[in-house]
């Protein structure tokens, strides 16, 4: 049985890493010709994919509308093809459910046909900021981060980010608050093997398929960012800033705990620190990571959780 995965991002790491062997992968399918290699198994262009026979075409990445429009520009048979994130779009583009639970089985696809919703757009968000497929990514996460941008912009203080990844919260940080300075902390290589130590290799070799300008590419103002690129918190030496809003999103427990531990003590006063991950039960060590920090410290924090997807907290200072 011929199986591509579209994407060779987190999405592709999850999948890989809870439900579909590696085994059974002929290959990966990406836009960007620089990757040529994923898990030890071949990245292929769509082009390529065309020319391809399969049975089944797994898309993890999120921009389901821009890739069902090039599949279709390039004969892929749209039958064939499971969309692991429909955007929340109303129309469900998937096809082949009954060959795809053959493949990953009945308890996961039952489970990606209920993760979708619609929510009802806030009456007070204007939403000229933010780009319409980021909001379809995690709407709640970011809407919520718009409220809290509106909420901090009489107070002073500097915008960070741990765990930069691909730069997509990152942009959105940047784009809401265009005069603040952005530092951007990451090793942009990936996760610190010792740390990552026990976690799925789909989860861990995903994240090394970023880079510092990969980042700056996709930030509105650039010149706005300062990035620290190396270990946390050896990278924070020598900042004497205080933070207005940071999102923590390392998703690794001695990682989480640094960042708190710099952070919290780092911050304006009337700030928001945005926990990532805190409710996500795949990542335990976020959750664990604040439990220590409190404990250590004896403060219990004044938070809200949220009901995005991945259960952001939000530490208030």
């Amino acid at each position: 049985m011929e199986i591509y995965v579209w994407g060779t991002g987190c999405g592709a790491g999850e999948l890989l890493d809870s439900a579909l062997p590696i085994e059974k992968v002929t290959a990966f399918v990406d836009s960007d010709p620089a990757v040529e290699e994923f898990l030890g198994k071949p990245v292929i262009t769509p082009e390529t994919l065309a020319e391809c026979t399969y049975d089944l075409v797994i898309v993890t990445s999120r921009a389901a509308e821009a890739i069902a429009a090039r599949c279709a520009g390039l004969g892929i048979n749209e039958d064939k093809l499971l969309y692991l994130k429909n955007n929340q779009q109303l129309l469900d583009r998937n096809r082949c459910y009954p060959i795809a639970e053959e493949i990953l089985g009945a308890e996961y696809i039952h489970r990606l046909r209920q993760s979708q919703r619609l929510i009802r757009a806030p009456r007070w968000s204007q939403g000229e900021a933010l780009m319409a497929e980021d909001l379809d990514n995690d709407y709640v996460r970011l809407k919520t981060l718009e409220a809290l941008c509106e909420r901090v912009k009489d107070l002073s203080g500097a915008v960070a980010e741990l765990g930069v990844y691909r730069g997509t919260f990152a942009s959105c940080l940047n784009a809401l608050l265009p005069d603040r300075t952005l530092y951007l902390f990451d090793t942009f290589e990936g996760f610190d093997q010792t740390e990552a130590a026990g976690y799925g290799d789909g989860f861990v070799q995903a994240h090394k398929n970023t880079g510092e300008e990969r980042v700056r590419g996709v930030l509105p103002y650039p010149e706005r960012a300062v990035i620290r690129k190396g270990l946390f918190p050896d990278t924070a030496t020598g900042i004497q800033e205080q933070f207005v809003l940071v999102s923590l999103d390392v998703d690794l427990e001695e990682s989480t705990l640094a960042g708190l531990h710099w952070f919290l003590s780092h911050m304006t006063p009337g700030g928001y620190v945005l926990l990532h991950d805190y409710n996500n039960p795949d990542l335990p060590g976020v959750r664990a990571a604040l439990e220590r920090y409190e404990r250590e410290t004896g403060e219990r924090q004044h938070a809200v959780p949220l009901c995005d997807v991945n259960g952001t907290l939000v530490l208030c200072r």
